[in-house]
């Protein structure tokens, strides 16, 4: 099908981007990448007057480091992502879910901030954001202002950019020596949306888990984080019964949905198989 008409605007600068909209007012989308909004446009489910296109910000491309902090321009795409340097040390768990993420065409298109933003709790980023501790800056005609991941997802395809605000970077805490990551995800067949997936980084010390970080992708209508399994993680010596017994903590506190792919329960029990072997690999143990 073909889009309703529109206007379209391609600001240079951060600063025009946020005067387009506030100039467009409630009737605006917009555009990172485009893998999600431009179908949504092409079927006419949704009937934006003006598209705010970010693809010409070279501000809000790239990866650099600040300090302790990796800083990823939100138009930065999934392919730059997997071939950063920067990425590939400092945050290897990011680069080993966005290995997952559909397919290669999409991954030269698809950016890290439009998938943040989207908020698709079946997405494979969003749960990585928590599970890495990320904040993101978000600016707006207020200027910009900062938002710890957990506090940034509020609902299913809702976070907390507000109307007015593009999301211009992440930052993301390096991971340093000690360190172990890695994303499980269950899907039906190749390059599709997760099922239920797992972010999992465990740092160890001594042979001792001194912290835990899990993420759940599809396991609610936000990623969660697996608090449960966190607690039963830290302060216990690296071994295959704790990390089972960490495991089966999971689905506590979730509320995975029924539908065409998997029921509910289900979900509960990928959640638990895959923690499992998310936190055997982070760990050493595999």
């Amino acid at each position: 099908m073909i889009p309703a008409q529109f206007e379209y605007v391609a600001p240079t600068t951060v600063e025009e981007a946020v005067a387009a909209l506030a100039s467009a007012g409630e009737d605006a989308k917009v555009m990172a990448g485009g893998q999600s909004l431009i179908p949504v446009l092409r079927l006419r489910l949704s009937y934006p007057e003006t598209v705010v296109d970010l693809g010409r910000i070279p501000a809000l491309k790239g990866v650099r480091e600040e300090g302790d902090v990796l800083v990823i321009g939100s138009m930065t795409t999934h392919d730059e992502i997997l071939r950063d340097p920067l990425v590939r040390q400092f945050a290897p768990l990011l680069r080993q879910a966005t290995e997952t993420v559909a397919d290669p065409q999409v991954r030269h298109r698809g950016t890290f901030g439009g998938s943040l933003s989207h908020a698709d709790p079946a997405g494979d980023l969003p749960a990585v954001a928590l599970a890495l501790d990320a904040e993101l800056v978000i600016a707006g005609p207020d200027g910009q202002r900062t938002v710890p991941a957990g506090e940034f997802f509020l609902d299913y395809l809702t976070t907390a950019i507000q109307q007015g605000e593009i999301l211009v970077e992440i930052r993301v805490p390096k991971l340093g020596e000690g360190w172990g990551t890695c994303y499980e995800k269950f899907n039906r067949v190749a390059q599709a949306w997760s099922i239920v997936a797992v972010a999992a980084a465990v740092r160890r010390e001594n042979g001792s888990i001194t912290e835990a970080r899990v993420g759940l992708t599809n396991m609610g209508t936000t990623p969660l984080r697996a608090t449960g399994v966190e607690q039963a993680l830290a302060g216990s010596v690296a071994s295959a019964d704790v990390v089972a017994e960490a495991a089966s903590h999971a689905a506590e506190g979730t509320s995975p949905t029924s539908d065409v792919n998997a029921q509910a329960d289900y979900r509960a029990h990928l959640a638990t198989v895959l923690t499992k072997r998310a936190l055997t690999k982070a760990t050493g143990l595999a």
